[in-house]
């Protein structure tokens, strides 16, 4: 059994796309699908930066997911294949899991883009510069972040954000609290604590307006029912019905992103392989969750090609 996986936010980079657009016009077209929807040129952004203008939360979301459908979309048009026919499961990492219901068909690309644009923005404007942070806890599990988590609060907001893998915990919430965690971290087990480079602290209880704004939104986004199930950041489980769908993308804003128990279950499902498209961030995940399961990095027409030989 097949799942194919999409990343999130930390996987943008100048260039992306640029060479698959090269070479596929099917790939081209995905592009230029995202650039109208939103009323500007993202793919030349995608192309040529600034980093500074890819990384902002409302560009990277949009133009992460546009990378990730560019390639299936060159591989179901140029390879022959359907998404429904090679995969049993879809999953995202916190954006990607629009992407994977863009590529499972439960929204159309112009709505995912235009949602995926809302939501940067929306996070973005949900807490003042400044007064949020993110730390990855390396080295800690779960139950050593809660931990942590627990130890520096001290009154302020200071939760789990993403469950990655066994050794990798991400915590979100107020900066003092979060710089509190960084500092006590190693008393509670952790190998190692850092602050990571984000403009606001994302999955956690202080991006409710971002919530706020996403539950209007996606009230008014048409969602069919996807061609395969999709496990949810916030459940760890598989979800086909569009309104329960609709629900966990507004819960998702600030609750945990469940990606361990996610790829446990769909490993428990059956699946052995992980195909991640559009980046390289999520296989090294699944392996060390489940090191016997096989994965794949999708990106270039190279990879693209590699990948039909084995499907």
């Amino acid at each position: 059994m097949r799942a194919f996986i999409f990343p999130g936010q930390g996987s943008q980079s100048v260039g992306m796309g640029r060479a698959l657009a090269e070479a596929s016009p099917f790939a081209r077209e995905v592009f230029g699908e995202v650039d109208e929807a939103l009323g500007q040129n993202l793919f030349r952004l995608m192309s040529e930066g600034p980093e500074s203008d890819l990384t902002l939360t409302e560009n990277a979301q949009p133009a992460i997911m546009a990378n990730a459908i560019a390639v299936l979309r060159v591989l179901e048009k140029e390879g022959g294949v359907t998404l429904s026919d090679k995969a049993d499961f879809v999953a995202g990492h916190s954006l990607g899991e629009y992407t994977a219901l863009c590529a499972a068909g439960a929204l159309d690309l112009s709505t995912t883009a235009r949602l995926l644009k809302r939501r940067g923005q929306a996070m973005q404007a949900a807490v003042p510069v400044g007064e949020g942070a993110m730390a990855a806890l390396l080295g800690a599990d779960r139950e050593k972040a809660q931990a942590i988590a627990d130890a520096a609060a001290e009154g302020e907001v200071c939760t789990i954000a993403n469950d990655n893998d066994p050794s990798q915990v991400v915590i979100s919430g107020a900066r003092g609290a979060i710089e509190r965690a960084v500092a006590i971290a190693k008393d509670h087990g952790a190998k190692r604590a850092v602050l990571l480079p984000v403009s606001a602290p994302f999955h956690c209880p202080l991006m409710q307006p971002a919530a706020d704004v996403m539950e209007e939104a996606l009230a008014a986004a048409p969602i069919q029912s996807p061609l395969v199930p999709v496990y949810a950041n916030v459940t760890a489980a598989a979800v086909a019905d569009p309104v329960v769908i609709r629900a966990l993308l507004v819960e998702q804003v600030t609750g945990m992103v469940r990606w361990r128990e996610s790829v446990l279950a769909m490993h428990e499902a059956g699946v052995d392989h992980f195909v991640e498209l559009g980046g390289k961030v999520l296989s090294p995940m699944v392996k060390r969750i489940a090191p016997d399961a096989v994965t794949a990095s999708i990106i270039g027409m190279d990879d693209i090609e590699a990948l039909l030989k084995t499907l």
